[in-house]
């Protein structure tokens, strides 16, 4: 019986916790998707600086905990990535949207950063990547979106 409860919360967070399942459903928040993308920029200019940190050293400990942070950097580009392709492109912004083509070129730039934050640990491109997503938020939310995002702590 406690394999059964273990297997099926298991599922159950596993079904609650994995990225959106693009059933048209109207429960996902866009802002949260924002304070998502945001949290992944912030640990990925950590990775970037602990990588460089742990690079100047030479032991096994820090050679574990390098390879440990360049997968935590690309498991967060990947996620970006995600949100911004499976979320954002594919469901929320539309030929309909009076910005459509400058919410487009916004999410695709930010798509390039994170592909470009696995090959490097230049933090210039964190910094381009918060003012890319600070547009994005700009051309993508009305004020009663800005407004929730001030609300959550993202905006001040």
């Amino acid at each position: 019986m406690k394999k059964f409860n273990i297997l099926l919360i298991s599922v159950f967070l596993t079904n609650v916790l994995s990225a959106h399942c693009q059933i048209p459903c109207g429960i996902y928040d866009d802002s949260l998707r924002i304070i998502q993308i945001k949290e992944n920029i912030n640990t990925i200019e950590k990775a970037m600086n602990k990588i460089t940190l742990l690079s100047s050293e030479s032991n096994p400990q820090s050679s574990q905990q390098l390879v440990r942070w360049v997968n935590a950097k690309e498991k967060h580009a990947d996620e970006i990535q995600s949100i911004l392709s499976e979320y954002f492109l594919a469901q929320r912004i539309t030929e309909k949207k009076v910005d459509y083509l400058k919410q487009l070129s916004s999410i695709h730039k930010l798509m390039v950063n994170s592909m470009k934050c696995k090959q490097t640990t230049n933090v210039d491109i964190i910094k381009d990547s918060n003012s890319l997503l600070d547009n994005f938020i700009d051309l993508y939310f009305d004020s009663h979106g800005i407004e929730h995002l001030k609300a959550l702590g993202y905006l001040n």
